[in-house]
């Protein structure tokens, strides 16, 4: 079963793929050539969840993941064009593409905004020129101000940037920097992402080598700080941990995922929840390919595709902690107890009494009989509060 309400639909593009913290990338050589099948793939994968299964509300669209401006306007209305007839797509639904500034013109977001892109997020990351060479970004600031000057003339009036803080040799003075060119564009929605460093990038690579400096996480916390005073001067409400938005500007689509409700992912490596099942997408786009284009029976259970390469029941507990730790991250409204009840049968703080109480005593919890949320000094350590939590 699905929730009663309605669900998003992430479709993840493979093409150019971000590895780790915007610092590198690995493109797939050759892969303009199979675009078209990729699309015609596509298509068919998103039609399994919605056969044999009564009509399926959706009410946000995300394209993300590598590079989803590899396909043309035209061929994201086939796209549009394919869910609307499988899927009961609200009149208002918010549309989202993320995209790299330099991978922008005006011609091409006006063909977005007319395909039926209603949000755009910007991959800015810095306005310091040697911090975009260090997550080897391929744009500069003038192309910042350029694609958020083209959006708008396209007819974006919903724009997001990312910015990232807490970087090797980046200073407070580099950060206020940064900012303010942000806040400067004016776009409705400001996204800030602290520095992790995982995987076998070279920026990770580097730093373990001692060939660049760790970063201090104390310098970090302040840059949240100054984060948090100047967007709330310019006007930008703060509603998730990460995240700023001008009045009634929240990403809906991420709303869904920190309320730990239903989503449905398509295209090579992408995750969803529906049905009480985590999905994960074949990662190869030639493999993803060859196993739509094959003939396969209609009838497999929701939310089954050809294409899955992990399919996993969702427990009632590890649901649980997942709806607690996303949920966390909402600074404004939290988790609202009642809507915990209701879902689990259980109050919340009746659930973790003793650890609730321990940090609502340091602080870093504030509790009402309406919602359980972090508290501006929680925000700073919210890993360790939500790690005792779930």
């Amino acid at each position: 079963m699905i929730s009663n309400d309605s669900i998003s639909l992430y479709g993840h593009i493979p093409f150019c793929r971000t590895l780790c913290s915007y610092c590198a990338f690995n493109t797939y050589a050759g892969m303009d050539d199979i675009i078209p099948e990729f699309v015609n793939a596509f298509i068919q994968e998103l039609t399994y969840p919605a056969l044999n299964h009564p009509p399926i509300p959706v009410h946000t669209i995300f394209f993300g993941g590598g590079t989803p401006s590899l396909l043309t306007p035209e061929q994201y209305q086939q796209i549009f064009a394919a869910v609307r007839q499988y899927y009961a797509v609200a009149p208002d639904a918010e549309i989202s593409l993320e995209a790299n500034p330099n991978d922008l013109s005006l011609e091409y977001l006006a063909g977005l905004h007319a395909a039926g892109f209603n949000r755009l997020s910007i991959g800015m990351q810095s306005a310091i020129e040697q911090e975009l060479q260090l997550y080897q970004r391929r744009h500069d600031s003038a192309m910042v101000a350029t694609a958020v000057t083209m959006a708008k003339a396209a007819g974006f009036q919903n724009i997001s940037l990312d910015l990232i803080y807490g970087t090797p040799y980046q200073t407070l003075s580099d950060w206020e920097t940064t900012l303010d060119a942000a806040i400067a564009y004016q776009p409705q929605h400001i996204s800030l992402y602290g520095l992790e460093l995982k995987g076998g990038t070279p920026l990770t690579k580097d730093v373990k080598m001692g060939k660049l400096p760790q970063p201090d996480d104390d310098l970090a916390a302040n840059m949240y700080d100054m984060a948090t005073e100047k967007l709330a001067q310019a006007g930008f409400e703060q509603y998730e941990i990460s995240n700023w938005c001008l009045p009634g500007f929240e990403a809906q689509h991420n709303l869904q995922y920190w309320h730990n409700l239903p989503y449905l992912g398509f295209g090579p490596g992408a995750h969803g929840y529906a049905g009480g099942f985590r999905t994960i997408v074949m990662r190869l786009p030639q493999r993803y390919i060859a196993a739509l284009q094959n003939e396969h029976e209609k009838q497999m259970l929701f939310p089954r595709t050809p294409s899955l390469s992990k399919i996993t029941r969702v427990t009632r507990e590890a649901e649980i902690a997942e709806t607690i730790m996303m949920g966390l991250r909402l600074t404004k409204e939290g988790i609202q107890r009642t809507a915990f009840q209701t879902r689990f049968e259980v109050d919340m703080l009746e659930l973790h009494r003793p650890t609730i109480e321990k940090f609502v005593n340091y602080g870093l919890l504030e509790v009402t009989p309406n919602l359980i949320r972090l508290t501006q000094a929680g925000r700073l350590v919210s890993n360790a509060v939500i790690r005792e939590m779930i």
